[in-house]
């Protein structure tokens, strides 16, 4: 199945020369390409909206450094999973392991940079919609701090995690698009010191404990810390919450306006919203202003390494019991960073027949650059 959105290939050529050039780059159809409709993975978004009148800063920027547009790629509906299934366009191709899915929601623009279509790819991260495909995809990639790459010209989904992340297949590409699309924004140093989060590796451990093993030797790091404190079902009651309030923010008045056609799983989430109580969603607020402020001590004086995802790969033909399992866990992992803003670097540490190992660091805010150079210095070869 094809990594791009239905239609002919959309290509947009440099506007300058630069660190970028001659290089291909995919955009997820969430983000403006000037004269194209952002279709957002849903064909009543697309028929109820005009093309894009300019292109996305990111997407300019990138132009600017000399790299061109080669393609939009699919999306889960609205960004709202971590599949990477869509129901109305196909689930894009898990190139290394084609049994599986590709994850979501920047489910296209992984495949795209995993297939070599392109040299690195475009997509959006709120809750793991990239460092999940990433992971499942034995990618590079990051969630960066958040606000620091313009979200101007993205199709919002839920704006207080929103972030425009990016994948690629060496650290070095990585770093390369970081520099541009990072430009201007002051760069943080990151500690010498790495911590597995314990509950994480406990959540892969339950699932595969051989995995689990390879990872925490992996990983490098001989200390731990619980996270959670404990109790990681409250980090993921908090951050569900207040990403469901926004999504009701930004998206419900469409919703009810146009009563749009969504995959059963979509329909189901976005059913959520109108059950959400805004009193919980106050008190959420004030707990995530703790939770946040508890992982930016940790990453003060140390780093955090954990499995990117709590399983190495789903299945196409994954029972609903078990994608939601993931699901579950998955947004819990993630939300360490998503709730204080940080970035978060995920590497694909080792690969075979059977699947991907990756493993993401996590560090202070606007550490970006030199977390990819951390990343890079642990695992040299990749």
């Amino acid at each position: 199945m094809s990594a791009f959105v239905p239609g002919p290939r959309v290509r947009v050529e440099a506007t300058a020369r630069g660190t970028l050039d001659g290089l291909r780059f995919a955009v997820k159809d969430l983000i403006d390409v000037a004269g194209i409709v952002t279709g957002g993975g849903n064909p009543d978004w697309h028929a109820t909206h005009e093309p894009a009148t300019q292109h996305a800063p990111s997407v300019a920027r990138l132009l600017a450094a000399g790299a061109s547009v080669d393609g939009k790629t699919i999306t889960d509906e609205l960004a709202y999973s971590l599949e990477g299934i869509n129901a109305h366009y196909g689930t894009p191709l898990n190139p290394r392991w084609p049994h599986a899915l590709p994850g979501g929601s920047s489910s296209g623009s992984a495949s795209a940079v995993a297939s070599g279509e392109v040299d690195f790819a475009l997509g959006t991260d709120t809750g793991g919609s990239v460092r999940v495909p990433a992971a499942f995809c034995g990618l590079w990639g990051i969630r960066p701090t958040h606000g620091a790459v313009s979200t101007e010209g993205v199709l919002p989904f839920a704006p207080c995690f929103d972030t425009v992340g990016w994948f690629a297949r060496s650290g070095e590409m990585l770093a390369r698009v970081a520099n541009v699309l990072l430009d201007g924004v002051p760069s943080v140093e990151v500690a010498a010191s790495l911590v597995m989060c314990k509950e994480a590796f406990d959540a892969r451990a339950a699932r595969d404990p051989d995995d689990a093993r390879r990872l925490r030797a992996l990983s490098t790091a001989s200390d731990e810390i619980d996270v959670f404190n404990g109790d990681p079902a409250r980090w993921l009651v908090v951050y569900q919450h207040l990403q469901d309030d926004a999504i009701r923010a930004s998206l419900g008045t469409w919703i009810d306006a146009n009563t749009p056609r969504f995959g059963a799983d979509i329909a189901a989430r976005f059913a959520r919203l109108k059950a959400l109580d805004d009193a919980q969603v106050a008190c959420c607020r004030v707990l995530r202003a703790q939770l946040a402020a508890h992982v930016e001590r940790i990453v003060a004086g140390a780093l955090i390494v954990l499995p990117t995802a709590p399983l190495g790969l789903l299945a196409m033909n994954e029972t609903p019991e078990r994608v939601g399992l993931f699901y579950r866990d998955a947004l819990t992992m993630n939300a360490i960073a998503a709730m204080a803003g940080l970035p978060q670097v995920t590497v694909p540490v080792a690969s075979d027949a059977s699947g991907p190992l990756a493993l993401s660091i996590i560090g202070p805010r606007n550490s970006d650059r030199a977390l990819i150079a951390r990343a890079r210095a642990l695992f040299p070869t990749l």
